[in-house]
């Protein structure tokens, strides 16, 4: 069987659940239902960034230990992935014993490999961002004179500290000619050129331990240091795959790792050298998404707009928040939240054209047959047209969410709801049955339960929930779209004449937009 395996981020245990981490791994939800729809075996994994200085800092704060703070975030994950109909396979922690097994065996096979060595450290360090910054980097942001981040513009301090360093230099020319030979590694397009012109910039050797904190994993056979975030973190998409168990686990290399953009750097420059140098092959794809604002503003506490995702579950529906967030602007771009434009969009194409669709379908199902599924007769050129748009936008919503074109895909089979509801007006059923042309109800009738039956199948990776509902109606039984495969269901023509469906309920009522 084929596997797929997708990755979010982990998410750092000093901040608490926000729109960003919601965005990323509802996308990676969907790819991963999907391909679970398409009849591959499925690894999907998110997790939590437990360790590190912030932490161990945040936690003194508090008084207490820095796992019994990183427990409490992990719980909010916990409790909050179920609420999105979250499938994830597996939750990763850093602090986890599985995963300082999987730390050292990679250390070890970056150290067999000459590509550790020790030296010393001298740089501009910003604590919140964990970032060092050499002294030509805060020049080239005009951060010199101030000595503030480039990033977030809090202060930076100097630090001076003896540490191991990964030699980042010697896998320039390697990377570089990996990109150019992967068109597809590193997307969208203009992240890749970015990427492209840093490497091409020149790389300098990583440092990849500490000595100024201990809430961390230990260097072998040297605890004065403890492993940095780069080789700590990165490591994680290894350790749940069952690396070192596995030298190359069952779904590795990943099938794509999701980001934000602030981290591309991180995962298609230093995660890549290393996997070079560790002899593991690197990940097909590396797509990075862009920020959210709120009504035209960068989310901030300070600002009161930071968008928390318990409280927008308490507006609406999850299914809702999943289909507004990747339809409303292309994966890859940043994009603007407004529960206006949620509203609008929801009416629209969920409202006005899915539910529209369903319940004048089923509704004139029951009115003129009892909710029972007639004997097609001979198709006509608008009946084949149907079928036709049907089987294309099937094809084509699979292209497009392999290259995680997530709007393009909904937007394909919302070309496809508005020509159902075209169908009906050219079909007009309403005549048909005043004139008493019963078989040309019923096959007209037939196509409109059947595309909704595959329009169902293929939203169901976007709103699971509301898909279930839609599917019961028109199956007339309990079902389990996680449970469901193209191979089974997707083909025209599974329903039969006598099938029952339901009579119709709708399931996308319109939103007030007051």
């Amino acid at each position: 069987m084929q596997t797929y395996y997708v990755t979010t981020p982990i998410y750092y245990v000093n901040d608490e659940p926000h729109l960003g981490h919601m965005y990323t791994t509802i996308a990676a939800d969907i790819l991963a239902r999907y391909e679970r729809l398409s009849g591959k075996d499925v690894f999907f994994l998110t997790g939590a960034d437990e360790h590190g200085q912030k932490v161990q800092q945040a936690a003194e704060v508090r008084g207490i230990e820095p796992i019994e703070l990183a427990d409490q975030v992990v719980e909010r994950y916990a409790t909050l992935w179920p609420e999105l109909s979250i499938s994830n396979d597996d939750f990763i922690r850093t602090s986890s014993e599985r995963h300082h097994k999987a730390v050292h065996a990679m250390w070890k096979r970056l150290q067999d490999a000459g590509a550790i060595y020790k030296g010393f450290y001298e740089d501009w360090y910003c604590v919140p961002c964990e970032t060092y910054w050499t002294e030509t980097q805060l020049k080239d942001a005009d951060c010199w004179e101030s000595h503030h981040c480039p990033d977030c513009q809090r202060d930076v301090e100097k630090i001076q500290e003896e540490s191991y360093f990964f030699r980042l230099s010697d896998y320039q020319e390697r990377l570089i000619d990996y990109i150019k030979e992967h068109p597809d590694f590193i997307a969208p397009e203009s992240r890749r050129n970015e990427v492209l012109s840093f490497v091409e910039g020149g790389l300098r050797d990583l440092s990849v331990s500490r000595t100024t904190f201990s809430w961390g994993i230990p260097v072998p056979d040297d605890d004065k240091h403890v492993i940095y975030v780069w080789i700590d973190a990165l490591t994680n998409y290894l350790t749940a795959a069952g690396f070192p168990d596995q030298e190359i686990p069952k779904h590795w290399p990943a099938d794509v790792h999701l980001i934000g953009k602030d981290i591309l750097r991180f995962h298609a420059v230093y995660w890549s050298c290393m996997l070079m140098a560790a002899g593991l092959p690197l990940p097909k794809r590396v797509f990075a998404h862009g920020w959210w604002t709120v009504d035209g503003e960068k989310m901030s506490k300070s600002k009161g707009n930071a968008l928390r995702p318990l409280d927008l579950l308490k507006g609406y529906d999850a299914d809702v928040l999943r289909y507004f967030l990747v339809r409303e602007v292309p994966f890859g771009q940043d994009g603007d939240f407004s529960h206006q434009a949620l509203k609008m969009r929801y009416n629209s194409e969920l409202a006005n054209d899915v539910g529209n669709l369903l319940n004048r379908s089923l509704a004139m199902l029951k009115k003129y047959n009892g909710s029972v599924l007639g004997a097609c007769a001979e198709e006509q050129d608008m009946d084949r047209a149907l079928i036709a748009d049907v089987e294309a936008m099937q094809r084509d919503v699979n292209d497009l969410l392999h290259r995680q074109a997530f709007h393009l895909a909904l937007e394909r089979i919302n070309q496809v709801v508005k020509h159902g509801n075209r169908y009906v007006e050219d079909n007009a059923p309403w005549g048909l049955a005043k004139s008493g042309d019963l078989t040309r109800l019923n096959t007209v009738l037939y196509h409109l339960v059947e595309t909704l039956r595959l329009i169902a199948i293929q939203l169901s990776p976007f709103m699971p929930e509301k898909m279930t509902l839609m599917l019961q109606q028109i199956m007339n039984e309990d079902i389990d779209v996680s449970k469901l495969r193209l191979l089974d269901e997707a083909g025209w023509g599974k329903l039969k004449e006598g099938h029952q469906c339901q009579a119709p309920s709708p399931i996308f009522p319109r939103m007030d937009l007051d």
